[in-house]
């Protein structure tokens, strides 16, 4: 007899993490599915990885809590025309890889039409709205967490969370790659480096950038020995718009496309926008300053109509409990204040130090083979749906 087509399998990503994550984890299932096919909204990594793309990832690239209603009706039309394609296709499985406003709701919907659903990346329910746990467990079959503090939030629901790690914390070894780093870079040993992340995506930059870039300024200025900054970006876009407001506040700024990781494991300190790259950084034992500022309405409803709750915000204090790195939320972003942070924790060598212990054993407690774990989750929910029954050749 002759075997049966290989499951398919679709994928929805948000942004340029999802992409990441998402081809770590199609590789990963194709190791316990051979000939797996993916369907879905990818990014570049995972077209390269052979997801056939219905979307790209970058049309989910909106945030914050009132920005995305401008952008509802594109939304819902790629919703309702995926959720079309990926019924008419009759896919096996639906991973919707973070971006859960998009894909949380795209997965309710394929649930109910008999399609086993996940979502990799929780929402951060530990955050804000922390009803919302409920229609999360109606929605998906299972929800793999990358924090270890994220599964307690399902207790006593019908859904399977797990904490499967941090496919970061796998990425980044966790031995120093700052000679090889600097090398790369042309950068020489006693050189002290300052890397500036102000963030991936447009509304990001346009909120922080000036601010990084200034600050970057004061803090040369103060330094009695030369002061190097180098600003990894994730893209020409994000490169051009940070250049002209690095070259408004007169920086000396290097600026690279990508090289993310290089910069930070080169780096003595570093300046970065709240999000995946203060994980980035606490992986490469960077010590850190963190930044963040929403646009003015999303930032009323969030604090001032208490809809968060949280006493830090920045992943490595979130992960440690405590305030192991200086965090600066709205009004409180400015340069002098940001410098002032930057200059107290280059001078202080202890701290570096006491910092850089600190994130090795965070960097331990992520460091899960995570995309592994990931995959034998969805794995193991195709075969008890009987999805891979029958696709073996027979003789």
């Amino acid at each position: 007899m002759h075997p049966q087509p290989q499951p398919c399998i679709a994928l929805v990503a948000g942004e340029a993490s999802g992409d990441l994550l998402g081809a770590a984890l199609m590789q990963a299932l194709r190791e316990r599915i051979p000939g797996v096919r993916f369907v879905g909204v990818a990014g570049e990594r995972m077209r390269a990885a052979g997801c056939e793309p219905l979307g790209d990832s970058a049309e989910l690239a909106v945030m914050g809590l009132v920005e995305p209603l401008k952008h509802l009706p594109r939304l819902l039309r790629l919703r309702r025309r995926l959720h079309e394609r990926f019924v008419a296709m009759r896919v096996d499985f639906f991973v919707g890889i973070d971006s859960p406003a998009f894909n949380l709701g795209l997965a309710r919907a394929l649930r109910d039409a008999g399609v086993a659903t996940a979502q990799y990346v929780s929402p951060q329910v530990w955050a804000w709205r922390r009803g919302r746990v409920k229609s999360i467990a109606r929605a998906v079959d299972a929800v793999l967490c990358l924090l270890p503090f994220e599964p307690a939030a399902y207790a006593g629901l019908p859904v399977r969370a797990e904490f499967v790690g941090h496919p970061l914390a796998d990425a980044i070894a966790p031995e120093s790659a700052r000679e090889a780093a600097r090398a790369a870079l042309g950068l020489a040993a006693h050189d002290v480096v300052l890397a500036l992340l102000p963030g991936s995506r447009a509304g990001e930059i346009g909120r922080l950038g000036a601010d990084f870039a200034r600050a970057a300024v004061e803090l040369q200025q103060r330094q009695s020995e030369p002061l190097v900054v180098l600003a990894p970006m994730v893209s020409a876009g994000r490169e051009a718009q940070f250049c002209a407001q690095v070259q408004a506040a007169g920086a000396r700024v290097r600026l690279l496309q990508g090289r993310a990781d290089e910069v930070l494991a080169a780096a003595d300190v570093a300046l970065v926008a709240s999000g995946t790259a203060t994980l980035q950084a606490m992986l490469h034992g960077v010590p850190m300053v963190v930044a963040y500022r929403l646009a003015p309405l999303t930032a009323f409803i969030a604090r001032d109509l208490g809809l968060v709750k949280l006493t830090h915000f920045s992943l490595p204090n979130l992960l440690a409990g405590e305030a192991l790195v200086p965090e600066f939320f709205q009004q409180a972003v400015q340069p002098a204040a940001l410098a002032d942070a930057l200059q107290a924790m280059l001078a202080d060598n202890a701290r570096r130090a006491m910092l850089q212990q600190r994130f090795r054993a965070l960097h331990a407690t992520l460091r899960r083979d995570g995309a592994a774990r990931a995959a034998t989750v969805i794995h193991e929910l195709l075969l008890a749906r009987g999805a891979l029954a029958g696709r073996e050749e027979v003789a």
